[in-house]
């Protein structure tokens, strides 16, 4: 049997009209939210959103929102596929797809705003001033329309996903924050939108990014000096990738410990694609025994 399309809505009104049944009835609501030009990675995320709900409707968004792109970002080229992202939303079960234009999600200029906090001015934060803001407001707004259970992101974009999950809590807005875990091509590179971009040479250059992770993985058994050390020397034998950060922070992106599980972060462009990547690893003291050490 085929997949059955998803409903597509384009206004807040149809949204509201199409969950107020479910919703009624008792049943739990999951949303995915995305900038369409969706893959695999995003495929994942909708199968753990049914998981987690499972008969109650799975929302996916699709928006493209203005706010989290700074000057001279990517606003205007970014990917609008939204026939295909269709089609994969069917695949993976998806029950409402929700596209609506900029005037639906922004009917005038925002007064109010939101304040993402310090977890905002690192990392991605301090090479694009406002993302984080614009983040903020548009995932507000869409915990509003929507009044998910549960709501998937992907763990590549770690920064987001952090900041959301204590946006969530402080701001008491009830919805369970779900990270899913990175999912990589066949050599390693993670899956994103903006991998189209690349160049077939390019293509190559940039698995230097997952590797550069997994170096640092394989030293972290002797702390986090070792374990950057060995990432940096993994990235200066890798052509084309012009570093932005790399990093070794705690889960919640304050600093690293001594001892323990730990977040490595990276970015980096290779041509003129702007790409991120990330990895869990536990810092310790070395074991002679543990596997992979060397």
């Amino acid at each position: 049997m085929a997949p059955q399309p998803p409903v597509l809505a384009s206004t807040r009104a149809e949204l509201a009209a199409l969950l107020s049944e479910r919703r009624a009835s008792g049943q739990r609501v999951a949303l995915v939210p995305t900038m369409g030009a969706l893959h695999a990675g995003h495929a994942s995320l909708m199968d753990r959103a049914r998981s987690e709900v499972g008969a109650g409707p799975v929302v996916v968004s699709i928006f493209v929102n203005p706010l989290q792109f700074g000057a001279g970002e990517d606003l205007d080229r970014y990917p609008r596929t939204l026939d295909d992202d269709l089609v994969l939303c069917g695949e993976h079960g998806v029950d409402i797809v929700f596209a609506p234009a900029v005037e639906e999600v922004y009917p005038t200029e925002p007064s109010v705003t939101i304040d993402p906090g310090p977890i905002a001015d690192l990392l991605e934060g301090a090479t694009r001033p406002g993302h984080f803001a614009g983040v903020a407001i548009v995932v507000t707004k869409l915990f509003g329309l929507v009044r998910p259970d549960v709501a998937v992101f992907g763990q590549k974009d770690y920064q987001q996903l952090a900041l959301i999950r204590q946006m969530s809590a402080d701001l008491c807005l009830g919805v369970e924050v779900i990270g899913a875990e990175t999912v990589r091509e066949d050599d390693g590179l993670a899956m994103s939108s903006r991998n189209r971009y690349l160049s077939g040479t390019e293509r190559d250059q940039a698995v230097a990014l997952s590797r550069t992770l997994l170096r640092a993985r394989e030293n972290a058994s002797y702390g986090a000096d070792s374990a950057l050390a060995a990432a940096r020397a993994e990235l200066r034998a890798s052509p084309g990738v012009d570093l932005d950060y790399l990093v070794i922070t705690a889960p919640d992106l304050g600093p690293a410990p001594a001892e323990g599980e730990a977040r490595i972060l990276i970015a980096a462009r290779v041509g003129t694609t702007r790409l991120i990547d990330n990895m869990p690893l536990h810092l310790g003291p070395h074991d002679p025994s543990t596997k992979g050490d060397s």
